[in-house]
């Protein structure tokens, strides 16, 4: 960022009649969140405010997961009920004022989570867990962003035969130390991986050479409508409700000539990665 110059004392003037306008402007800039200029930061203080970044991001991604967690165990034991409530949606709207699908979406990275913990627990002699709840050592650990747990959420599975395939391929061929940094990059790269990958094509392929073609050209819109969804998700984040969402991709899809539903639907695949997000839309 440029700092604006800072005027030497002896050029600020006292201001006469004639300069109202001018004094008038100047405060009008500072009540309007001008901010006088600053010293340029040196090295040891940019890596103090940086550690301080990093640990609030820690902060958070734990607190996410506890919530997870703590909102998956409600949903499994109905908690709703005792407390007269009809339904789960209902329960988290009056309680808490947050919507289903919000609440759903912490059950998702509770899954992830929980997936992956498995995995490393088994791929490891001893578990690095570091605080009581598995699901907020994960992503404390790990660093992995909600937005990615839920994207990852309903491939779980194949995320933890990644990690548990790669971390297995390491040890045996000691080239390498299992340490935390190790695993830390191969969670990291087997949520990225699968999250940016399509659905695997069925275990049988089609018999009729036609059929196998078109399968395949289904595939690739597949693909190409995932990386479509995760370039909307960077203008219509996850937190977005559909409703929202749809009022900030509106415009975008119109400038493109894309149907809005189209859009929204490429972004709920992004989300989900399950190919019948784009049923009936996109495919």
């Amino acid at each position: 960022m440029q700092l604006a110059p800072v005027l030497p004392h002896a050029l600020v003037l006292p201001a006469g009649p004639e300069d109202d306008g001018v004094v008038g402007e100047h405060n009008e800039d500072q009540e309007h969140g001008a901010e006088p200029s600053r010293p340029p930061l040196t090295a040891a203080r940019a890596r103090e405010m940086t550690a301080g970044l990093r640990e609030a991001m820690d902060d958070v991604r734990r607190s996410v997961a506890m919530l997870a967690a703590r909102v998956r165990d409600a949903h499994a034991a109905r908690v709703w009920l005792p407390l007269g409530h009809s339904s789960w949606e209902s329960y988290c709207d009056a309680e808490f004022g947050i919507s289903r699908a919000q609440a759903y979406r912490l059950l998702d990275v509770a899954r992830s989570l929980t997936a992956i913990h498995a995995a490393i627990t088994a791929s490891t002699e001893t578990s690095r867990t570091r605080d009581s709840d598995p699901a907020a050592a994960a992503a404390l650990d790990y660093g992995l962003s909600q937005r990615a747990l839920i994207a990852v959420s309903s491939r779980s599975g194949d995320v933890a035969e990644l990690i548990t395939r790669r971390l297995a391929t390491i040890a045996h061929s000691g080239l390498q130390a299992l340490d935390a940094a190790t695993v830390r990059a191969v969670v990291r790269q087997a949520v990225r991986d699968v999250r940016t990958a399509p659905p695997p094509p069925p275990a049988d392929p089609p018999a009729d050479p036609a059929v196998a073609a078109l399968r395949s050209v289904v595939d690739n819109l597949a693909a190409s409508t995932h990386a479509i969804g995760e370039l909307i998700l960077e203008g219509a984040p996850a937190y977005l409700s559909h409703i929202e969402a749809a009022d900030v991709l509106a415009p975008l899809c119109e400038a493109i000539g894309e149907e809005l539903e189209h859009g929204l639907a490429a972004r709920r695949y992004a989300m989900s990665g399950d190919p019948r997000a784009l049923h009936g839309t996109v495919l």
